[in-house]
């Protein structure tokens, strides 16, 4: 009877997807799609992907931009913390001489777990490193019903080491792409291929009806909720922006003047001041637009948009800088800010 590796690698060959990092054993390339690929769905992650690679297609590329420059080219992707860490991690690896090639030295980089390192270890140099992540929980819950809630210490240490005992050490790289693709389009979070699935005789959660239980999850955190006032300042064609601090989301992105408030302020008329900048100058300012959800993993954001054209520049913060309006495509801003100036340019063209 066929291992369950054997099984694996079989499915993988009729049935693995043709993505572009699995055409070529470069660690940059696939290092950089890992990093685009955590939180972010295939479709969208490949032409990020792609951009980054025809615009930076070296680390020795990457590494000399600024961060706004990269920062500008993940725009859209969100979690701005991978970026971040991309380019730090770049730089560490021109630093040192070149990409490291064993699992201590990919996992010193920054913004590298111990998933991704396993990754680029064993696709890029034939690292007997075993991948775990959302799909190979599954997967693996699901064919030995483990029912250890995902997300645990005690999960982790398990599910390492059964994927580690099931790693054929002459096909690694191979092995972990196809326990991501048979989690990912067969043995799925809903509607599963049962019957079609090549260890459907082996699989515990199928033979007991527990599909649909496994794999046990760990009650994640709540949603918390925060409500945004922009106010887009626009004077003689400029316009105010200032970047975004550490220890909270989007940091190191540009966004117009902000009021965070514990409540969405109903008419505009009883915005609270933004005292002591600009105490009277947004009072009675007609809204934009009310009341617009935002939905981050663990917040729920719900903001409010107004356009504020004085005649003449307001004392502001330190941090706030004046730029042409024709300029803002060159910072990079969060989606929520992009929703506001689409409506800014509504406004103007109408």
């Amino acid at each position: 009877m066929a291992s369950f590796s054997e099984i694996i690698l079989t499915w993988y060959a009729s049935y693995g997807r043709d993505l572009p990092w699995r055409r070529t054993t470069d660690p940059y390339a696939i290092w950089l799609s890992e990093i685009i690929l955590q939180q972010t769905r295939i479709a969208q992650g490949t032409a990020y992907w792609e951009r980054f690679m025809e615009r930076f297609p070296d680390v020795g590329s990457l590494a000399a931009a600024s961060e706004d420059e990269v920062l500008r080219l993940w725009q859209g992707l969100g979690y701005y913390s991978r970026a971040r860490n991309l380019h730090a991690a770049a730089r560490q690896i021109v630093a040192q001489g070149g990409f490291p090639s064993t699992l201590e030295g990919i996992r010193a980089l920054k913004g590298v777990g111990d998933y991704t390192a396993a990754a680029i270890g064993s696709f890029a140099f034939g690292l007997p490193a075993a991948v775990v992540d959302g799909n190979v929980y599954r997967v693996l819950s699901r064919v030995y019903g483990i029912d250890t809630p995902v997300g645990t210490t005690e999960a982790k240490k398990r599910f390492t080491a059964l994927a580690q005992s099931l790693l054929p050490a002459d096909r690694p790289g191979d092995f972990n792409q196809a326990m991501m693709d048979f989690g990912a389009t067969l043995c799925t979070p809903q509607n599963p291929a049962c019957l079609t699935c090549p260890l459907r005789e082996e699989c515990i959660a199928l033979q007991t009806g527990r599909t649909a239980e496994l794999p046990v999850r760990k009650a994640g955190p709540g949603i918390k909720e925060r409500h945004f006032v922009y106010v887009y300042l626009r004077v003689d064609g400029m316009t105010a922006i200032h970047r975004r601090g550490p220890g909270d989301i989007w940091q190191g992105l540009w966004e117009p003047y902000l009021i965070e408030n514990d409540v969405i302020p109903a008419p505009a008329s009883v915005i609270p001041d933004p005292a002591p900048v600009i105490p009277d100058l947004f009072r009675n300012l007609p809204p934009l637009r009310t009341g617009v959800r935002h939905q981050l993993t663990h917040q729920t954001i719900y903001a409010d948009f107004y356009v504020c054209e004085p005649g003449f520049r307001p004392p502001l913060p330190e941090d706030f800088i004046w730029i042409p309006e024709s300029a803002l495509s060159d910072y990079a801003l969060p989606r929520l800010v992009q929703i506001l100036l689409k409506e800014v340019i509504n406004l103007s063209v109408n």
